[in-house]
């Protein structure tokens, strides 16, 4: 039974990838039922009661996001550009509706995203990665690795985690202006307190690019810092890895008391592989996260 059901799982997620992979191509319902390789005239259904919402839905908040990631990027692209590479005809229709999802016009976002309601605009996408499709880890995953000291420019986001875009976009801003490359510069994540907190106000995390140049006095926004050296465990999510929560219980609550390793006075925190999350794909998002251990 439960092998039927990760084989499944598995065909569904299948699915995800080639849609994150094919935002160009003809994602109709034929096309993607046989990537999954089930029938078309059930597929419909199957991938509406595991994600809890239709290919149709998928693929348009898919593209959407894709659109408003580019409007962000701030680069040379015009929005009838970004439009018709979203699927819209015309760019009044595309900005219509991207109006009705944000409340913003597309060249209003372009200028002074507002990151809350982008945030809760793309809920449902989030819930068919993380919440109805959770990757099982096992122990096999963890390894427990030496890391170097790394030090680093570190910008702390302190409260509700509804408005953690607009630090993510002042972070981005940055490093860009400083040189600072997701390519060249490693970008870590430091949580410093649950993903949800009892009072969402207590939300804190710091956002840090490793470089050794020093930091004006006047930087108001930045501090220099070091991700301390020392043994980690450290676990590799694939994709989806905006939310790294399944994967940091998997940590403390499986892994941690069956290793005999004690957790050092040091946050968990990850390393992600490519770019901020906003940048690219969720196919090529990569991050490593690692546990300190004494």
């Amino acid at each position: 039974m439960k092998a039927a059901l990760r084989n499944y799982h598995a065909r569904m997620r299948r699915v995800l990838d080639y849609i994150d992979q094919h935002l160009d191509g003809d994602l109709d319902l034929e096309t993607v039922s046989r990537v999954a390789a089930f029938s078309k005239f059930h597929f419909h259904r199957q991938f509406t009661a595991t994600f809890g919402l239709s290919v149709h839905r998928y693929v348009q908040l898919a593209r959407m996001k894709r659109a408003s990631r580019r409007l962000a990027s701030k680069d040379a692209e015009s929005v009838t550009e970004i439009a018709m590479d979203a699927g819209y005809d015309a760019p009044d229709a595309f900005a219509r509706a991207f109006r009705r999802r944000f409340g913003q016009s597309p060249s209003s976002f372009r200028k002074s995203p507002e990151w809350e309601p982008w945030l809760a605009a793309f809920g449902p996408l989030d819930n068919a990665r993380s919440k109805l499709m959770q990757t099982t880890f096992t122990h096999d995953d963890v390894m427990i690795r030496d890391v170097p000291e790394t030090p680093v420019a570190i910008m702390e986001h302190r409260g509700d985690r509804a408005t953690l875009g607009n630090t993510i976009q002042r972070f981005i801003a940055w490093r860009k202006a400083a040189g600072l490359s997701p390519e060249t510069s490693p970008t870590f994540t430091v949580f410093r307190s649950e993903r949800e907190p009892a009072i969402p106000a207590d939300y804190s995390m710091d956002l840090c690019v490793g470089t050794d140049q020093p930091i004006a006095a006047n930087d108001e926004e930045m501090k220099a810092g070091v991700i301390p050296g020392g043994r980690c465990a450290v676990l590799r999510v694939n994709g989806a890895s905006h939310n790294l929560e399944p994967a940091a219980l998997f940590l403390y609550h499986d892994w941690l008391p069956a290793s005999g390793e004690e957790a050092r006075d040091f946050p968990i925190y990850c390393q992600r592989q490519l770019s901020f999350f906003q940048d690219v794909p969720v196919h090529e998002v990569v991050a490593e996260l690692f546990l300190p251990l004494k």
